[in-house]
């Protein structure tokens, strides 16, 4: 008896240690989840974009398909490779999140100046091509930006985490891209599905102010997903400059970070009722703006130099992009 009495109470302790595990594990991932909020927020709004022009039908469809390549970027590439980095070579990370910020900073950029000086060569692609192919390469596109956001996001949490085992890490951040990725691609189904919501309420409620309501979600949501393209393009030069800033001050080359810190210091001093909110702006408009300007820098880099090199290399058409 007095042993079976002994089991027990190592089971019990055993049982304590593991729970004890499980709240630390929690609790490290809800701390290192809210540290990468920032890009979070800039993954959900730039999402939607990529579903824009297809049938409804197709939506949450093309949506999972993106979140399934999220949860892979997530969960088999990042976090293995961001545990390898940490453990092996830490000095490589920041050049390659000053890499995939760049990227951000090219597309936002590119997206924009579509938008202002539309070319001949990619706008019937969108009208005329076999909707098939188009779905593949919005969704390979999808993925491809995901996979950028995706990288800060884990590497964000992968730092607001307290040195602890490697199981612990490895753990703690299989939660946070787990429920990142299902917070970010539930609340995008929900938005680009929400005019639908909208159609059903404004056809079958049986009470006027429920088919009012549907009536001006169906009305609201095009400008609404026309906003949250913007925000999302918006979004993509803000984040990058930002990579890229932080990466450059990380470096050891911090003179733009400080000058636009300063800056936003001193605009909040201007206005001290609101002084982090201003600070925040400022600091947020400076990063965009350098984005821009460097995501236009690259835009020929990338289709006169990268693009055709990148062809000759895999035998694909650099107009393919």
């Amino acid at each position: 008896m007095s042993g079976l009495l002994a089991l027990l109470d190592d089971v019990a302790a055993i049982a304590k240690v593991a729970a004890a595990s499980v709240d630390d594990v929690i609790g490290q991932a809800a701390k290192a989840g809210a540290k990468a909020a920032g890009v979070v927020i800039d993954d959900a709004a730039v999402t939607p974009r990529y579903v824009v022009g297809f049938a409804p039908a197709r939506e949450l469809p093309i949506i999972w398909r993106i979140a399934k390549g999220s949860l892979k970027n997530k969960l088999v590439i990042l976090l293995p490779a961001a545990l390898l980095l940490a453990n092996l070579l830490p000095s490589a990370i920041t050049p390659l999140l000053m890499v995939g910020g760049a990227y951000l900073c090219f597309e936002g950029a590119e997206k924009l100046w579509h938008m202002l000086v539309p070319h001949d060569d990619h706008a019937p692609a969108e009208v005329a091509g076999d909707p098939l192919h188009l779905e593949e390469e919005k969704v390979a596109g999808a993925i491809k930006t995901d996979f950028i956001l995706s990288a800060e996001i884990m590497t964000i949490a992968l730092a607001a985490i307290p040195e602890s085992g490697i199981v612990t890490e490895a753990i703690t951040l299989a939660v946070v891209g787990a429920g990142i990725t299902l917070f970010v691609y539930g609340g995008v189904a929900l938005i680009v599905k929400a005019d639908d919501v909208g159609l059903h309420l404004a056809n079958t409620s049986r009470v006027g102010a429920l088919r009012a309501f549907g009536r001006g979600l169906v009305q609201a949501m095009p400008g609404f997903m026309a906003l949250l393209s913007a925000v999302g393009t918006a979004a993509m030069l803000w984040v990058g400059g930002q990579i890229v800033i932080h990466g450059l001050e990380q470096l050891g080359y911090g003179g733009l970070y400080h000058a636009i810190h300063d800056l936003a210091v001193a605009a909040a001093a201007l206005l001290p009722q609101a002084a982090g909110a201003v600070e925040w702006i400022v600091t947020a408009a400076a990063d965009g703006l350098f984005g821009l300007a460097l995501g236009l820098l690259l835009i020929p880099v990338a289709t006169k130099l990268i693009a055709p090199l990148w062809g000759r290399i895999t035998g694909k058409s650099a107009a393919a992009h």
